[in-house]
Parts: C-alpha cells; structure tokens; sequence
C-alpha cells in the first residue's frame, strides 16, 4: 500500500492530497525496501576505493583509508575508524526540506530516508577538499557530492553559498559488516536549484516542509521506513530550531564543538 501511495504521488498529481501538509517531488518510484539486500552494486563497489580523511576525536587530520577500510566494522563489531564526513540539508525558497532515500546499491543503510546529501571529503583530491581554513575543503566536496548524488550543476552553487553550523560525532553499524564512524560536517543551502537524481545513489526524493514533517515522520514510521541515525540525530537535536530560523541563517553563529550524539 505505501508503495501504491508513493507511485500515486509521482505519476497523478491529484493524488499529491494524500500528504496535504508537505509539498510531494517524488522521483524514482519503486518498491519502499528490498526484503533482501542486494548484490553490491560495481558502481558503488568501486567507489569502496575512494580515499576518506581519518580524523581524531578533535577531527584533527591523521591521516587516510579507503572508503572500505573506513566503513568495515571491526572483528568483534567494532566501529570503523573515524573520519570526516559531511551533511548537507538543502532547503528551496518555500523553506522545503528536501529528503531523499538512499538507493538500495549503497553500502551503508541502503532504503533509508535522510537528509539532502551525505558523503566525505577526499584525500589527495584537487581542489583539496582536505583544506581546512573557512572549511573550503568541506565546501568543495559538498558541491561536488550534490552534482554526484542530485544532479545539481556546481557553477549552480557559490562555495559561500553553504552555511556550516556545527560538527557532530557518532557512530552507528548498518549491518554485520559495515558501519559509519564520523565526524561530521552540518551544512545548509537555502537556494533554488535544477535536481535530477543519480538513481544509483537515490531511490527517490520529496520536499517536505516543517508544518509538515511530523506527518512525513509519523508515514515513514507507520511503514518501516527508517531515518539514518545520524539524521536522526540530528532531527531530535537541533534540526528543527535551526529550521525555524532558515530565513536568518547569517545571523546563526558557528558552533565550534562537535557535539557527540
């Protein structure tokens, strides 16, 4: 039945009445989760060999690991070691939220539903998305996971079109064998932008707005889908307040602890 509803949403838009509080973009309707995990996607396979930044607890840089090596979780479940990551929440100028779900290819919480984009800077990159002053590395693999992820043309977005608000730490496993540990950036975009997701990365995405978040949450829950922990986190944090404070966001300070959640 949510399946029914979601391809409803996408195909007649009359049926959009089903969700009246949020505004509905859905993209790539298709079954709401796989019973059974798929095969690892090459694609995604390949991208195991692309090289994180690993971090202390100070997110000081020490060093690099493979995106496998930093996503394995240890013998006995241990987290994998920790490295710098990135969350960028994306609002259009209606102050929407756009949600998306992880495809089904990805290697960690494939299905869920999380925030606008969420990935890593890299190592050894050019433009060095390792360079620390302003965050101007974090900036840059931000634009270009959007343009991976979304579709979104990069000369689209101004490096200070990004507005950074904190760091958080956390760690969670997906399954048996994978896991993420990260010190992760939190980023807003409030702008209007041409998206066309990368069905390999995103199953589908919706607008959602804050009066209506509770209704999008209360759906998701009633049909088992989860939210990533780290967008979890966030929600039952912060997300919110700084949500009602998105036509103001230059007057929000950046928050230099990174809070562990």
């Amino acid at each position: 039945m949510a399946g029914q509803i979601f391809r409803n949403i996408y195909t007649i838009s009359s049926c959009a009445s089903n969700w009246p509080s949020f505004n509905r973009l859905l993209l790539f309707p298709t079954s709401v989760r796989s019973q059974h995990r798929l095969a690892m996607d090459p694609t995604q396979a390949f991208l195991l060999q692309e090289q994180c930044i690993s971090v202390d607890t100070n997110d000081k840089a020490i060093g690099n690991l493979s995106k496998e090596a930093a996503h394995l979780l240890g013998p006995d479940g241990q987290l994998p070691p920790l490295h710098r990551a990135f969350s960028v929440f994306l609002f259009n100028t209606k102050n929407e939220l756009l949600m998306q779900q992880r495809s089904e290819h990805k290697i960690t919480f494939p299905g869920y539903y999380t925030n606008s984009c969420c990935s890593h800077p890299l190592h050894n990159t050019s433009p060095d998305e390792a360079e620390e002053a302003y965050h101007v590395g974090i900036r840059r693999a931000a634009r270009r996971r959007l343009e991976i992820e979304l579709g979104i043309n990069p000369e689209s977005i101004e490096l200070s079109d990004f507005k950074i608000l904190t760091r958080i730490m956390y760690g969670a496993p997906s399954d048996a064998k994978w896991g993420e540990h990260e010190v992760d950036y939190i980023l807003f975009l409030r702008k209007d932008v041409a998206i066309k997701p990368n069905p390999n990365e995103v199953s589908r995405v919706v607008f959602v707005s804050l009066s209506g978040f509770q209704e999008f949450q209360g759906y998701l829950e009633t049909n088992n889908i989860p939210f990533t922990p780290w967008f979890k986190l966030i929600l039952n944090s912060r997300l919110k307040g700084w949500w009602k404070q998105i036509d103001n966001l230059e007057r929000i300070d950046y928050d230099p602890v990174i809070h562990s959640l």
